[in-house]
């Protein structure tokens, strides 16, 4: 099967397309990589078809997607910080490029369209865990894109003939995460402290939770919402279904690389929620998703692949 990858030079676009290339797929990818690392696809090297530019581009996402069965939209300004800073080029990417990503798949013929959610659209949760049922109540920028873009992705495949699917993604972790970007996810900027010896900071209250997913279990509900037999319209949670506070976040990784810090407790991040945790039972039901990689175990493999690295390149 034939397929395309936006954002294919981002930390859950590579290894997406790293999983479409072991299922034997043909791949092409788009990237600008205004935020994607070049380093992640040279590794690939000549096993896909490489598009540079960006979604907003009529003209590169024909050349991306031309052929194509399915295409799984991964390109975003996924920041919930940084959207706070630029909320207009926010919504540009993330809704006005999710518009075009669907527009090409109908000029193409692209039987679905598998769309990068977020759990960022709940916002305060009034109940935890997460469900699909409840409003979405974003707070952010970021998160009101998200939603926005989800509404579109399906509105705009009922009106064109193109199937979706919308996975919610709550906390994504795992290697090749650049924790020396400005807008870093927590565990790469905590495993990077650690590693290095330095107190991490932790913003707000320890007890601040959120439900952390491994990256291989992300991509294997990519593969499963991208079958003919999943059911077209889905909007779905993907997470662990369990919930882990900063404190405990911070002790695995610490017995991962067998380190002791002592964190600093710093200020609240305007956009941030106190807790976060998903019920998965609709992924479960429509698509036979599990997440398959234990907490633990995937710190270790984390904490332990960024050992592996010597230089901020390798990322």
């Amino acid at each position: 099967m034939r397929v395309a990858v936006t954002g294919g030079a981002g930390f859950i676009g590579y290894h997406l397309v790293t999983g479409l290339l072991a299922r034997g797929d043909e791949v092409s990818v788009i990237d600008d990589f205004s935020t994607g690392l070049r380093s992640r696809l040279a590794r690939v090297g000549n096993r896909i078809a490489l598009t540079e530019g960006s979604i907003l581009d009529a003209a590169s996402l024909d050349e991306a997607v031309a052929g194509c069965e399915v295409i799984f939209h991964e390109a975003a300004i996924a920041s919930v910080a940084r959207s706070l800073v630029a909320p207009r080029q926010t919504n540009e990417v993330n809704v006005s490029g999710t518009i075009e990503v669907m527009l090409a798949a109908a000029r193409h013929g692209v039987r679905r369209v598998v769309f990068a959610g977020s759990s960022a659209v709940y916002g305060i949760p009034e109940e935890l865990p997460c469900r699909e049922s409840q409003r979405p109540a974003p707070v952010s920028p970021y998160g009101v894109s998200k939603l926005a873009a989800e509404h579109y992705l399906h509105a705009i495949g009922v009106a064109r003939g193109v199937e979706t699917v919308s996975l919610r993604y709550f906390n994504v972790f795992g290697p090749g995460q650049d924790p020396a970007s400005d807008y870093a996810a927590v565990i790469p900027r905590f495993t990077a402290a650690v590693l290095d010896g330095r107190r991490p900071v932790i913003n707000g209250a320890g007890e601040i939770s959120r439900d952390y997913i491994h990256v291989d279990d992300v991509v294997a509900a990519n593969l499963l919402a991208s079958r003919a037999s999943s059911p077209s319209g889905l909007t779905c949670n993907i997470a662990s279904g369990s919930r882990r506070s900063l404190v405990e976040l911070l002790q695995a990784i610490c017995s991962a690389a067998g380190r002791e810090v002592e964190p600093i407790i710093g200020p609240p991040r305007p956009g941030d929620i106190l807790h976060s945790a998903a019920d998965v039972s609709v992924a479960r039901e429509a698509l036979g998703y599990r997440a398959a990689i234990p907490f633990a175990e995937g710190i270790t493999k984390t904490v332990a692949w960024y050992q592996q690295q010597a230089a901020p390149q390798g990322w």
